[in-house]
């Protein structure tokens, strides 16, 4: 992550402010004027629009000595995204509730000439490049399934919605919605996959893309189960062949990105216990049940029985957030609730967590005497990232930036709702770097003062758009 950036660390680049562009064959710019704002609110999609200007507009890293691919983010256009992102970074909209982004993403895929299509939910949309005519569009376009005999599509996922806490940087594109902010950098994912969109059917229109490509910008990932199930239900990955995806790591210098074949993230899901007894006075507890000794001894024995029932590779381990009882020194209470996470780093203890923490909960129960009720919420499961997959990506990078661009990660114990697609086909998930090279703070995920080097959203494109162009080739 970069420093916390401000309206005077932000120099003026002099980048061309024109809005609405699309690559031609020479590979230069060309407008094709202003686009409409959605009747949610203006959408600025210039950088023009009293934005100053990122540092992104310059490529962070050199270029690596890979294969010269097309599809480089020309700086007009990376300054029109720049401005994109931090108009979503002010209006931060939290899951199920991204009107105002699912208007201003699609209004801007509709002038390049496609055709999205918004959600049942009414919120996130699908867009498919290449791969047939949509009648009155300015380029290729489909809207719907493609037509049969057409290759296997690759779809890109961005999630795009924002966190339920207060924006603390000061920075001219601060949010101005009280206690909503893009804290995970879902808004830049959002630009990313927008961004590889709009450079990729520039090269449809020249002929130069291998197979359709699907964009996925999906609600509510911040909600559990994940608004990907929903998505999937949609028909986001029919004649999908392979998915892709980031998401910003401020551990990871921009310009280069973190990468591994198998689990990436962990699972999560949610636990609420509730524990019930008659209650009583103090000076008796063997005439009751002594219910807060039973909630201590849930709290504390079942984390560690079910360390004992799995295999401790598996990584399984339930934390406590919340425990509350009783309201009187002198008054043993009637009720007590606990509430915390279950993770794990494998999809086999996944599978069997919920029977396993309600025995392990039960058994600890009974022995006080307390009657349990247990609410497990299903989560996500890890991101597995497929070997292929995972070597496009790193073939993709090392082909842009070079191999030493790639570097190795660990698995989070964070979950991500990636996972629901990689359930039904292959794809894997990279760590893109959003710090800024030489900043040594310590910054996280979900923090009020997050927020990104830009020169990450040139990265993120060209990794996907250099994706799609090798995908292609080995199909």
């Amino acid at each position: 992550m970069n420093d916390v950036m401000s309206s005077d660390s932000d120099p003026d680049s002099g980048a061309d402010p024109a809005a609405g562009r699309s690559m031609g064959a020479s590979g230069a710019v060309e407008s094709a004027g202003p686009v409409a704002a959605p009747a949610a609110g203006p959408v600025p999609v210039s950088a023009a629009e009293s934005f100053p200007a990122s540092s992104a507009v310059a490529p962070a890293v050199p270029r690596g000595a890979g294969p010269q691919l097309p599809g480089t983010l020309p700086d007009p256009l990376l300054a029109e995204l720049i401005a994109f992102r931090r108009d979503l970074h002010m209006h931060p909209e939290l899951g199920n509730q991204e009107f105002r982004t699912t208007a201003a993403i699609k209004a801007r895929l509709e002038h390049a000439g496609l055709a999205p299509r918004v959600l049942p939910s009414g919120t996130g949309l699908i867009c498919d490049v290449g791969g047939g005519e949509v009648p009155g569009a300015a380029g290729p376009a489909v809207s719907g399934a493609l037509p049969p005999g057409h290759r296997p599509v690759l779809a890109l996922r961005a999630d795009i919605d924002a966190l339920p806490i207060p924006d603390t940087k000061t920075v001219p594109y601060r949010s101005t919605i009280p206690h909503r902010a893009h804290a995970c950098g879902h808004d830049v994912h959002t630009t990313v996959v927008l961004g590889a969109g709009l450079v990729l059917a520039a090269l449809a229109r020249e002929g130069r893309l291998p197979h359709p490509v699907r964009l996925v910008f999906q609600p509510a990932e911040e909600v559990l189960p994940g608004g990907a199930t929903e998505v999937i239900e949609a028909g986001a990955l029919d004649g999908v062949g392979r998915i892709l995806a980031v998401h910003c790591d401020p551990r990871v210098d921009a310009g280069r990105i973190g990468l591994r074949t198998g689990p990436i993230t962990s699972a999560c899901d949610r636990l609420e216990v509730s524990l019930d007894g008659p209650g009583g006075h103090t000076a008796r507890p063997h005439l009751t049940t002594d219910l807060v000794t039973a909630a201590a001894k849930v709290a504390t024995e079942v984390p560690a029985l079910l360390s004992r029932r799995v295999d401790t590779r598996s990584g399984l381990v339930l934390t406590w957030g919340r425990l509350e009882t009783g309201h009187a020194c002198n008054v043993i209470p009637q009720h007590a609730e606990l509430s915390g996470t279950v993770r794990c780093l494998d999809l086999p203890a996944w599978y069997a967590a919920p029977d396993l923490v309600h025995a392990a909960i039960d058994e600890v129960a009974a022995l006080g005497g307390a009657k349990s009720e247990i609410n497990y919420v299903r989560g996500v499961p890890p991101v597995v990232n497929e070997a292929g997959a995972a070597e496009l990506l790193e073939s993709a990078m090392a082909a842009r930036r070079g191999p030493a661009a790639v570097e190795d990660t660990e698995q989070s114990l964070g979950g991500e709702d990636f996972s629901w697609y990689l359930q039904r086909v292959p794809g894997a998930m990279a760590r893109l770097g959003v710090r800024r090279p030489g900043d040594t703070s310590r910054r996280d995920l979900h923090a009020g003062d997050f927020d990104v080097d830009e020169a990450a959203i040139r990265v993120g494109v060209e990794l996907f758009t250099a994706a799609t162009l090798l995908d292609g080739h080995r199909q």
